[in-house]
C-alpha cells in the first residue's frame, strides 16, 4: 500500500500509511475508516469539555478536553488526504498533548509554579518548529514513547492514592483500553500483508482511534476526580444515562 495514487490530494506524501485500502469509498477519503473513527473522540471530547464548563473546574481540563478535539480533527485531515502537512497536523498536537497531561500530574506538586508551563509551552513550540523542517521517522515514536513514559509513574501514584472505587475503575479502563488499542495498532502495522489477503480488513488502525479516545476520555475523567479531590470538592463518579463515567462535585460555600 506504499504506492502513490493520484486523487484530489494528489500523490501520497506523508511517511507513514495504514493497512486500509487507499481511496476505496471516495476520491476525497485517503483512508476512510481510519478517518471516521476519530469521530468518537470529538463526541467525547466535547462532553467532557461540557462538564469541565458547567462545574466550573479549572482552566486545563477544558484546554485538555479542547486539546483532544484538535488531536482528532488532525488525524481526520491525515488519514483523509495522507499528505506530508497534514501528518504533521496529527503528530505535533499529540505531543502538545502529552505535553499538557505532564503539567496537569505534576503541577500540583511544582514549587515554582511559573517555570514549569513556561518550560513546557517553549518545548512544544521548539517542537512543532523543528517537526515541520525535519521528518522525523522512528525518532517520533521514540519521542513520544518517552512522553508517555515520563506519565505512568504519576498516574500510578495517582491510583494507589485513590480509595474511592469508581474512580479506580476510571484508572483500570484507562490501562485496558490503552493496552487493546495498543494491539489493534501492532496487529495493523505487523501482519499488514497477511490482513490484506483476507476477505474482511478487521481494521486495527480504526479500532486503535476508537479505544484511544475512550482511554483520554477516561484519563480526563480520573484526573478531573483527583484534581477535585485535592481541591476538597467533594468528587463522586456518576453516570450520564447511566453508561458513560463523569465527575459532579460540590464545590464548599465560600464564608
Amino acid at each position: 500500500m506504499a504506492e502513490s495514487i493520484s486523487s484530489f490530494w494528489g500523490p501520497v506524501t506523508s511517511t507513514i500509511e495504514c493497512c486500509e485500502e487507499n481511496y476505496a469509498y471516495s476520491s476525497y477519503i485517503a483512508e476512510f475508516y481510519n478517518t471516521i473513527s476519530n469521530i468518537p473522540t470529538i463526541l467525547l471530547a466535547l462532553i467532557g469539555l461540557i462538564n469541565a464548563v458547567i462545574q466550573r473546574f479549572e482552566k486545563r481540563f477544558s484546554v485538555l478536553h479542547v486539546s483532544n478535539m484538535t488531536l482528532a480533527i488532525g488525524s481526520m485531515l491525515y488519514h483523509a488526504t495522507l499528505q506530508h502537512v497534514q501528518q504533521q497536523s496529527d503528530e505535533t498536537p499529540m505531543v502538545w498533548e502529552m505535553l499538557l497531561y505532564m503539567y496537569i500530574l505534576y503541577s500540583p506538586d511544582w514549587h515554582y509554579r511559573s517555570t514549569m508551563p513556561i518550560f513546557l509551552f517553549l518545548y512544544g513550540a521548539v517542537f512543532a518548529i523543528v517537526h515541520s523542517i525535519v521528518r522525523f521517522g522512528i525518532g517520533f515514536k521514540v519521542h513520544y514513547a518517552i512522553l508517555c513514559l515520563l506519565c505512568i509513574p504519576r498516574m500510578y501514584k495517582y491510583y494507589i492514592y485513590t480509595e474511592d472505587v469508581s474512580a479506580k475503575r476510571l484508572a483500570k479502563l484507562y490501562v485496558a483500553t490503552l493496552l487493546l488499542g495498543s494491539l489493534f495498532w501492532l496487529c495493523d502495522r505487523v501482519f499488514c500483508k497477511e490482513i490484506s489477503t483476507w476477505l474482511i480488513n478487521p481494521q486495527g488502525h480504526a479500532l486503535w482511534h476508537v479505544f484511544m479516545g475512550l482511554n483520554s476520555y477516561f484519563a480526563n475523567t480520573f484526573l478531573m476526580f483527583c484534581r477535585a479531590q485535592q481541591r476538597g470538592w467533594s468528587p463522586k463518579v456518576v453516570r450520564l444515562m447511566g453508561v458513560l463515567p463523569y465527575v459532579k462535585i460540590e464545590k464548599p460555600k465560600r464564608q
